[in-house]
């Protein structure tokens, strides 16, 4: 886990603006800096170092080097998880001299990849997956990547050829943007870095901001809320000819796609068993370390199992967890996670903030964060991996991605229902939504009837239907018209199409909801130096279960992940499995901001909070106070204004 940084300009670059941009993300890797300038003309490369490089490296400092010579550079921040040694310093060179690479994340099946690739006449001098990548790139080329179980963002230099290889992992764990301004294309791990590049500006990006206030989306697509930086898309990579630069030519091309092909062959409790199988082999390959290894532990189903198989895999393994205490009714989940740490004998560590601890970090997360986020919860995750950091824990593990493709919240029944509907298996429908109320709650019955309603609704009588119930809160608070102006499209909500609506809204969410969580676990995480890893998300465990018959995952009964639950008896306790309720991971944000309505007052009266065109601040201040006087009920919409201020105000972003 690291940070890396590139910048490519047609005639030459200042060494001095990579180290200012590379410095903004060393807390992505502490432990080493590198890098490299090369003149692609030429074809000559050189390697520097940097302030925080082992001196055993016997390396000129960047400092030292002449901006006249070259025209690209990489940087590079390491986190030493893998071969702690100066082996694995970045940006690292294949033995012939014709490769260079920096690489962000983990191979975790690095050692099978290596072994296959001796066999083949390659030679290793490191106990580290960079290396493999190189010889992978090397041997397979682009077709490398659909060999590489893991996590990962790099950046490959092919000297002989001047051709720049981006590449992302499917799921985008890791992050890489990129930027094409003034004929100068930079990439890096974090937005904050390449604000350093001249040329490119801080604006918002106007569509971005209205995806955000409207459906808390970020992260979604290509777009981010800096109108001159790009997000590169996951599953991709970008093969790029550094002999005729041209922005036009920047389309990434697809290696992986989020597809669901329906099997029938897989009898229930087959099912069951293939997925332990595949579970417990993904959390081994995600304990390689040669640093201390933690885990988030919730309660939840997808955080006990991921505790479970590690004490499964590793009997005498020091377990460490680390739990999030919410104060609030209905939220705390503390006695869940007691007894999966119990059930587990992990050692557990348990985390609480408060709304002032919020006030005090808030512009240091927005600014970890490089985007705006969308619930405070994002605050109790950042909170966690600092206890984490504490303790010294380098790595941890997440549930990420579970609820996304195993169908975990309550929403993702309706799904269940209307394909049920669309299949014209009526009696069977209403059976569901029966049982579903029976074993749920009335409420819960209402609101499977009211997600299968929205799911089916013509996508126009869904906008006249919120704005009559007066859940319409942001477009009542927005100048359409500057909006408008600056050609923003108004998404609309997802309406599924097919007679498996689950399977639709499944991979949706991984496409579009499952980025922003990435995200916000990146960011949180690499703000305390620490490798989060998502064992849930591999490309053969997503194919697999999207696989699967929908009664698999919501049963009949309405059971979520009912094929993971069973899958799980025997490692995790039977009361977890049993669990109906969805507490999510959540804070006590309406208390929270309530007790802070001076704070509140005063952010809405900023200078920043008036910098922002397209919002009627007035009536959102009225709101505001009716709703702190009890006059209107609360409406979870208020934190995305409240962040966007944030977020303007310390990235001093501009709207045009």
């Amino acid at each position: 886990m690291c940070g890396l940084l590139g910048y490519l300009n047609t005639s030459q670059i200042d060494p001095a603006i990579v180290r200012r941009a590379l410095h903004k993300i060393r807390h992505r890797g502490p432990d080493d800096e590198g890098y490299l300038l090369v003149n692609t003309k030429m074809g000559v490369a050189r390697p520097y170092a940097g302030d925080d490089s082992d001196r055993r490296l016997d390396l000129p400092h960047v400092a030292t080097a002449d901006r006249l010579e070259y025209n690209l550079a990489f940087g590079f921040r390491r986190l030493s998880i893998l071969d702690l040694s100066t082996a694995g310093h970045q940006p690292m060179v294949s033995p012939d001299g014709r490769y260079w690479i920096v690489f962000n994340g983990e191979i975790y099946n690095f050692i099978e990849l290596r072994n296959e690739l001796r066999h083949m006449g390659h030679a290793f001098r490191s106990d580290c997956d960079t290396e493999v990548v190189l010889a992978a790139y090397a041997q397979w080329g682009a077709a490398c990547l659909r060999r590489f179980v893991g996590m990962w963002a790099f950046a490959i230099l092919d000297l002989r050829r001047s051709v720049l290889l981006l590449a992302r992992d499917p799921f985008g764990i890791k992050p890489l943007y990129y930027s094409f301004v003034d004929r100068t294309f930079s990439f890096s791990s974090e937005i904050k870095a390449l604000l350093e590049v001249p040329g490119v500006r801080r604006r918002a990006d106007a569509q971005a901001v209205s995806d955000y206030l409207y459906h808390s989306l970020t992260d979604h697509s290509e777009r981010t809320l800096f109108a001159d930086i790009r997000n590169f898309p996951e599953g991709h990579y970008l093969e790029l000819d550094l002999t005729t630069l041209n922005g036009a030519r920047l389309q990434p091309t697809p290696y992986w796609t989020m597809t669901a092909q329906p099997r029938e062959y897989f009898s229930f409790g087959e099912a069951a068993e293939r997925l332990r199988e595949m579970f417990l082999e993904n959390v081994r390959l995600h304990l390689r370390s040669d640093v201390p290894v933690g885990t988030a532990l919730s309660g939840g189903i997808d955080s006990s199992a991921i505790v479970a198989a590690m004490r499964r895999l590793h009997p005498s393994l020091d377990i460490r967890t680390y739990t999030y205490t919410a104060d609030g009714e209905g939220i705390n989940e503390e006695c869940w996670a007691d007894m999966a740490a119990q059930a587990a004998q992990a050692t557990q560590n348990k985390i609480n903030v408060s709304s002032n601890e919020l006030v005090d970090r808030l512009e240091h997360l927005v600014y970890m964060q490089d985007e705006p986020f969308v619930s405070t919860s994002i605050f109790a995750q950042f909170w966690v991996f600092r206890g984490a950091a504490e303790d010294g824990v380098k790595v941890m593990l997440d549930g990420q991605g579970a609820d996304e493709l195993l169908a975990g919240y309550p929403s993702y029944r309706g799904g269940r229902l209307v394909s049920l509907l669309r299949q014209r298996k009526y009696v069977r429908a209403l059976q569901f939504q029966r049982s579903a109320a029976r074993t749920q709650s009335n409420a819960a019955g209402s609101y499977l009837m009211m997600t299968a309603a929205a799911a089916m609704l013509p996508r126009t009588v869904q906008s006249v239907l919120r704005r009559l119930s007066g859940n319409d809160f942001v477009a009542r608070n927005l100048d359409q018209r500057w909006f408008a102006e600056r050609g923003v499209i108004r998404l609309v909500p997802l309406r599924t199409v097919g007679r498996e609506a689950l399977r639709e809204q499944l991979v949706e969410s991984v496409i579009r909801t499952l980025p922003r969580l990435l995200r916000y676990e990146d960011r949180n995480s690499m703000a305390h130096s620490i490798e989060s890893r998502v064992p849930f998300l591999t490309t053969n465990l997503a194919e697999f279960v999207l696989s699967l018959p929908e009664e698999y995952i919501v049963s009949a009964d309405g059971t979520t992940k009912s094929v993971f639950r069973e899958a799980m008896r025997g490692l995790v306790p039977d009361a977890i499995l049993n669990r109906r309720d969805k507490l999510g991971f959540n804070t006590p944000e309406k208390d929270w901001l309530l007790e802070l309505h001076p704070w509140i007052t005063e952010t809405l009266h900023s200078d920043a909070c008036h910098s922002i065109p397209g919002i009627n601040w007035d009536k959102v201040r009225r709101r505001w106070e009716t709703t702190k006087a009890g006059g209107h009920p609360w409406d979870q919409h208020f934190w995305r204004f409240v962040n966007l201020i944030a977020w303007t105000q310390v990235f001093k972003v501009a709207y045009e």
